[in-house]
């Protein structure tokens, strides 16, 4: 069974697309899943939308678990995982720029190799990126090529946020994990490669969102910094 965590923040527009292509996948390869909604308190509607998708996939299918307002990644996920009841679990953005499509993928690399953790790479194989500038390519290559050369970590796209783990494997990975926002995604694969769990690769298409605003600003960018080199001096 497969729980993949959705956490969301103004997504009123991409949540019922995400979900239909979410279900949609899933139910044609013969996965079991359940989808986890855990919503920050957005203003715009996007609980009212995630209610309406509860009533017309049922409540085994959709669970809506918010919070009173923005905590940050790393804890949306440890919030929904109390709820999870898959043995692997899913972690992705609900704003269209992860494809349903690559979960199969993930789950027969994971089967393959028997790996902790899938990650999406858009650094590797086939993967890429389609819809950004050539500023947003430049400070997105240029993180990874950095986290590349002061970390060592053994996996080709550090910085993003489509993957698969053994749902244990995450739990132990969160005790371990200090960061908040990007560099979350980060220090989970340097943790998890310190911790000796196995990761296997997928490349992926990652499509810039279609509905909303990016939330990758000047603050985003200045704390990635420093957490990287918060954990080049503590790994």
């Amino acid at each position: 069974r497969v729980s993949v965590l959705l956490p969301t923040y103004n997504e009123r527009d991409n949540l019922p697309l995400v979900v239909w292509l979410l279900a949609r996948t899933l139910t044609d390869s013969g996965i079991d899943f359940e989808i986890i909604i855990i919503d920050d308190g957005s203003p715009d509607g996007t609980q009212e939308v995630a209610r309406e998708l509860e009533k017309i996939y049922g409540s085994d299918k959709i669970l809506l678990r918010p919070r009173a307002k923005k905590l940050g990644l790393g804890t949306a996920y440890i919030h929904g995982m109390k709820y999870a009841t898959g043995n692997f679990i899913v972690i992705m953005d609900a704003d269209l720029s992860h494809h349903p499509k690559f979960i199969p993928e993930f789950i027969r690399k994971q089967k393959e190799g028997n790996f902790d953790i899938v990650s999406g790479t858009r650094y590797k194989g086939n993967g890429g990126v389609y819809g950004w500038d050539l500023k947003r390519k430049l400070i997105s290559r240029g993180a990874n090529f950095l986290t590349q050369v002061l970390l060592r970590p053994g996996a080709s796209d550090l910085t993003g946020s489509f993957r698969l783990y053994r749902k244990e494997v995450l739990q132990k990975l969160m005790e371990k994990c200090v960061s908040k926002g990007y560099v979350f995604q980060m220090e989970m694969i340097v943790r998890a490669r310190q911790l000796g769990f196995t990761i296997g690769e997928v490349p992926i298409s990652f499509v810039d969102r279609v509905y909303g605003e990016s939330k990758l600003g000047g603050n985003e960018i200045v704390s990635f910094l420093k957490g990287l080199l918060t954990l080049f001096a503590t790994t």
